[in-house]
C-alpha cells in the first residue's frame, strides 16, 4: 500500500516512477466509479479508436480518456462545447505524471433526470399491475384489419407498410396519424389509440416508431401514452426503436417488436409460409387417401378372382357330394370286411376251446379246494401267534406287578422316582397303588 511506502520508507529517495505509481494505486483504491458532469474540450479522436478530451466548468477542468471498446457502443453525437455526464474512475497517467478519467459510460447532460423519471414511472406502473402478463392479449393470428399508430413522416412507416404487403396484401391497413415525437405529441398519440378503440375497425394495432435518442423516445414514456395503451380494448403490439431500446409503452403493450418491421411481421403470417403450410396438410391429407384407394382396387381385384359362375359353383360342389358318397361306400365296405373277419377268429377260438373245457373245469375245482385249504391253515397260524403275544403282553402289564403289592414313586412333575437321591426332604411324592394312589411328604431317606 501506499501509505506502508510512505511511513515506513520516510528517510528513502523514491524515483518519480515510484511515487507517480504510488499515487495511482492511492487513486485508484480510495476514489470510487463516479459520475462527473461539464463541458467537453479539445476533443481528440485518434485512429485507434480512442477518444481524447477535457471536462471542464467555469472554474476546473480535467483530462479524459475513452478507449475503443466503450467509444465504438456509443450513438451520441460528441463535439467541443457539448455539456455531457461521464461514468469514470480517477487514475494518473504515469508517463506524464497527469491527473486523468478513464471514462466508462457517457451521455448528453440532463439525461440522468430523464432515467430516474422513467425508473420512478416504471416502478409505479408494476406496481399498479400494468405490465402483468395477465392482464396482456394474445395478438389475433388473421387479423380483419390492421391499425398503425406513427407519423406520416416516418420512415418506419414505409417499412411496416412494405412488410405487411408483403407478408398478406389482402388484410387493409387503417392509418391513424399522429407525432411520435416532440411537444404535444404523446397527447395525440393518445387521441390516435381512443379513436381507433371508438370505430372498433381494426383487430390490432401497431403502435412504431424509428430509432433515436432517449430524448428523441420520451414520448413513449409518457404516464398518459401508457395508461392509453393499457386502457385500449384492442390488442396493441409496439415496434419502437431499435432492438436494445426499451420504453414505458413496450411494458405496456399486450406484445413488444424488437423493431417497427419485427411488429409487422408479427402481427400477419407470411402468405408464403401459409400456402406451403396448406400444400403441406393437402400432401398429409391427400397420402392417407391414396393408400386407401390403392388398398381398395387391391381387394376389388381379389374379390373379382374369387367370383366364380354359380354353374360352375354348382358342378364343383356335385363333384364334391360324388366323393363322399365315394368315400362312405369305402368306409362303410371296409368297415363290414373287419367285422367279418373278426366274427370269423373268434368263431375259431371258441371252436379250438370246446376240446379243453371238462379238464379245465376239473383244474379249476382242484385250485379252488387248494386255495379254500391254504387259507384255512394260514388264518389258524395267525391266530395261535395272536394268543400267544396277548399272553405275553399280559405278563407285561406293569398293573399285574402293583396287584402282587409293589408301588411306583412320581414326583411331584408327575416323573417316575428310582433312586431316593433325587428327592428332597420335605418334598411332596404320588404313590400308585395296584388300586388307588395316596400322597406322602419324605421325612427321610438313605441310600
Amino acid at each position: 500500500m501506499p501509505e506502508t511506502l510512505f511511513l515506513k520508507e520516510k528517510q528513502r529517495v523514491l524515483k518519480v516512477s515510484e511515487l507517480a505509481r504510488a499515487i495511482n494505486q492511492l487513486l485508484e483504491g480510495s476514489v470510487p466509479l463516479l459520475w462527473v458532469r461539464g463541458e467537453i474540450s479539445n476533443l481528440v479522436k485518434a485512429s485507434s479508436g480512442h477518444w481524447y478530451f477535457a471536462l471542464k466548468d467555469e472554474q476546473a477542468q480535467v483530462r479524459c480518456v475513452m478507449f475503443r471498446q466503450k467509444s465504438i457502443l456509443q450513438d451520441h453525437v460528441l463535439e467541443n462545447g457539448v455539456q455531457v455526464e461521464v461514468l469514470a474512475s480517477a487514475s494518473l497517467y504515469e508517463a506524464r505524471g497527469d491527473f486523468q478519467l478513464i471514462v466508462e459510460q457517457l451521455r448528453p447532460a440532463g439525461l440522468g433526470a430523464l432515467y430516474e423519471q422513467f425508473a420512478r414511472l416504471k416502478q409505479k406502473l408494476e406496481q399498479e399491475g400494468l405490465f402483468a402478463s395477465e392482464r396482456k392479449r394474445p395478438l389475433p393470428r388473421f387479423p380483419k384489419r390492421i391499425g398503425i399508430i406513427t407519423s406520416i413522416q416516418a420512415a418506419a412507416l414505409r417499412d411496416v407498410l412494405s412488410t405487411l404487403k408483403k407478408r398478406l396484401p389482402s388484410v387493409p391497413v387503417v392509418f391513424y396519424p399522429a407525432p411520435v415525437q416532440g411537444a404535444g405529441s404523446a397527447e395525440k398519440i393518445v387521441q390516435a389509440i381512443e379513436i381507433a378503440n371508438s370505430r372498433e375497425e381494426c383487430s390490432v394495432l401497431i403502435l412504431c416508431r424509428g430509432g433515436g435518442s432517449i430524448e428523441d423516445l420520451w414520448t413513449f414514456n409518457e404516464e398518459i401514452v401508457a395508461r392509453a395503451i393499457a386502457a385500449s380494448m384492442i390488442p396493441i403490439i409496439s415496434g419502437i426503436g431499435h432492438e436494445t431500446d426499451f420504453t414505458i409503452a413496450d411494458f405496456v403493450a399486450d406484445e413488444r417488436a424488437p423493431t417497427p418491421t419485427a411488429a409487422a411481421q408479427r402481427v400477419v403470417p407470411d402468405r408464403l409460409a401459409l400456402l406451403q403450410g396448406l400444400r403441406d396438410m393437402s400432401q398429409h391429407l391427400m397420402r392417407p387417401m391414396r393408400n386407401r384407394l390403392r388398398h381398395a382396387i387391391q381387394t376389388l381385384d381379389f374379390l373379382q378372382r374369387r367370383i366364380v359362375h354359380p354353374a360352375e359353383q354348382l358342378q364343383s360342389k356335385l363333384q364334391q357330394i360324388d366323393q363322399l358318397q365315394q368315400r362312405m361306400q369305402r368306409n362303410f365296405e371296409h368297415v363290414l370286411q373287419e367285422k367279418q373277419w373278426r366274427q370269423e377268429s373268434l368263431m375259431r377260438r371258441l371252436s379250438s376251446a370246446g376240446h379243453d373245457y371238462h379238464r379245465l373245469s376239473d383244474r379249476q375245482n382242484h385250485l379252488q379246494e387248494r386255495l379254500l385249504q391254504g387259507m384255512r391253515i394260514h388264518q389258524r397260524q395267525r391266530l395261535e401267534r395272536l394268543i400267544a403275544l396277548n399272553q405275553h403282553l399280559d405278563l407285561l402289564n406293569p398293573e399285574r406287578v402293583l396287584a402282587r403289592g409293589y408301588s411306583l414313586v412320581q414326583d411331584e412333575n408327575g416323573h417316575l422316582v428310582s433312586d431316593a437321591k433325587s428327592l428332597n426332604l420335605g418334598a411332596d411324592v404320588n404313590i400308585v397303588f395296584g388300586k388307588g394312589w395316596a400322597r406322602a411328604r419324605v421325612q427321610d431317606k438313605g441310600d
